[in-house]
């Protein structure tokens, strides 16, 4: 059985420069994709280096010394459309197949506010410092290895039997406005999602919290609807560049988690609203009695008080869903199947109502 000894190390940006400006640097191969990536994505790469924040491994592959010029030779096996994204930003002439129309982009707003519109040469030294000594890990396969064989290498990598769910599909194809956003308010709710028990460690692990405040963002922008992966996506397209309602969509937001903190926090992982179901229900009926479904999303509509007998009423109402005693019974089976269709959420959604005394 044939092995191959893989150098494991680290590389810096300026080492990728200093192979290219020297030709020693293969950075399209035959069997790599071509560069496809959105100025999105690339605004995204350069903000994560700029936080020092890590990155998956890259790989590379050794290829026979050069004779005529007596240096190593090297390609890029896995990570071309970053090391092209990084090349494209510090400095064009990098890049021999260099079109403006493709390569050409800025760190966006949306990433960071404060370099908004920058390239490299905009930037002050220490951040250009920054970019220049940011640190790849690095895998160097041996120059034997062949290029069926490399195939083999990432079929097994991505052989995990784990199909990515449609959040982390969304995660690589989104870095706008919307997804950014979602992100964001998703992970300052982390420890919340976690002491109220809505979702393991594994569900947060898979994006499932994300989905979950992308589906209140929506509920915000647009009522009550049903979910479907399908309208998920459509509204991520949608507010990819532009989201003029973000800072009020994520203010009412977190006002909802804000009071559901407040009234319910500390109980939370007793009551029956630990199901994620039921934690769409709650949020619902709170964001409701706030600002009311469907009313014009402005920032001068007043949120309105919750009193403490209202919340005491639907902690009743879903105790009643829980024992399958009260309830009608349309209301325990649309939540016992979490179905998620707008017709049965509307049914969940009239009772709450009714229960807390809301016409």
């Amino acid at each position: 059985m044939k092995t191959w000894e893989t150098l494991k190390t680290t590389y810096k940006v300026s080492d990728f420069i200093s192979w290219q400006r020297s030709q020693t640097l293969v950075l399209s191969p035959s069997f790599q994709r071509r560069p496809v990536w959105q100025p999105g994505a690339k605004s995204y790469l350069m903000d994560t280096i700029l936080r020092a924040l890590p990155m998956p491994i890259l790989f590379l592959r050794d290829r026979k010394t050069d004779l005529a010029r007596l240096t190593p030779v090297r390609e890029v096996v896995d990570g071309q459309q970053r090391i092209r994204t990084i090349f494209s930003f510090i400095d064009t002439t990098l890049l021999k197949d260099y079109k403006p129309e493709r390569d050409d982009f800025t760190i966006q707003k949306t990433h960071n506010k404060a370099l908004a519109g920058k390239r490299f040469s905009d930037l002050d030294e220490s951040m250009k410092q920054d970019i220049l000594d940011y640190t790849f890990s690095v895998h160097v396969l041996p120059s034997g290895v062949g290029d069926q064989e490399i195939l083999e290498i990432f079929a097994r990598m991505n052989s995990t039997g784990v199909k990515l769910n449609a959040q982390e599909l969304r995660n690589a194809k989104f870095y706008g406005e919307f997804k950014t956003s979602m992100y964001q308010l998703a992970s300052e709710q982390l420890q919340h999602w976690r002491d109220w028990g809505i979702f393991t460690e594994y569900n947060i692990a898979r994006m499932d919290e994300v989905e979950a405040t992308s589906e209140f963002a929506i509920l915000i922008l647009k009522g009550l609807t049903g979910k479907t992966q399908a309208g998920i996506d459509r509204m991520y397209k949608e507010k990819e560049e532009k989201y003029p309602e973000r800072t009020e969509v994520e203010q009412r937001f977190t006002t909802v988690m804000d009071i559901i903190a407040d009234k319910l926090g500390e109980k939370m992982r007793f009551l029956p609203f630990r199901k994620q179901t039921m934690f769409y229900h709650l949020f619902l009926i709170i964001y409701n009695l706030s600002y009311g479904i469907n009313f014009q999303l402005v920032s001068k509509n007043e949120r309105k008080p919750i009193s403490a007998n209202q919340i005491d009423l639907i902690k009743r109402a879903a105790e009643k869903i829980e024992e399958q005693k009260g309830a009608p019974p349309e209301v325990i089976q649309s939540v016992a199947r979490r179905t998620t269709n707008l017709n049965s959420r509307t049914t969940v959604f009239d009772y709450f109502k009714r229960e807390a005394g809301v016409g």
